[in-house]
C-alpha cells in the first residue's frame, strides 16, 4: 500500500491550496479515504472523510465550509481543496484509506504565514 501526498507549499492567510495523493497496493474505489494533519505538537487528527463515490463527505468543525474533499475513482487519487487558509491549517498533511492500519506516506507540509 503506497501514498503519495503533494501539493502542499507556503501560503498567505487567506489563500487557496489543492492537495493530492495518488495510491497504490489496494482496491481505492471500495475504500472510504480520509485526509488527516499533524501539526508540530499535536496529535495527529482526521481533517476530511470521503464515501466511495463521493456523495458523502465528513469535515472536522475546524475545516467545514472551507475544505473539500473529493476523489477520482479511475486515477486512485485523492484531492483536498483548501480556501481561505488560516495560519492554524499549519501542519503536515497526509491521506489515508480510513480505519486502516498500517504505515502512513510522507505527508506533504502546508505553511499558513505572512
Amino acid at each position: 500500500v503506497q501514498y503519495v501526498e503533494s501539493g502542499g507549499g507556503l501560503v498567505q492567510p487567506g489563500g487557496s491550496l489543492t492537495l493530492s495523493c495518488a495510491t497504490s497496493g489496494f482496491t481505492f474505489s471500495s475504500s472510504v479515504m480520509g485526509w488527516y494533519r499533524q501539526a508540530p505538537g499535536k496529535e495527529r487528527e482526521l481533517v476530511a472523510r470521503i464515501n466511495l463515490l463521493g456523495g458523502t463527505t465528513n469535515y472536522a468543525d475546524s475545516v467545514k465550509g472551507r475544505f473539500t474533499i473529493s476523489r477520482d475513482n479511475a486515477k486512485n487519487t485523492l484531492y483536498l481543496q483548501m480556501n481561505s487558509l488560516k495560519p492554524e491549517d499549519t501542519a503536515v498533511y497526509y491521506c489515508k484509506r480510513y480505519g486502516s492500519v498500517g504505515s502512513w506516506g510522507q505527508g506533504t507540509q502546508v505553511i499558513v504565514s505572512s
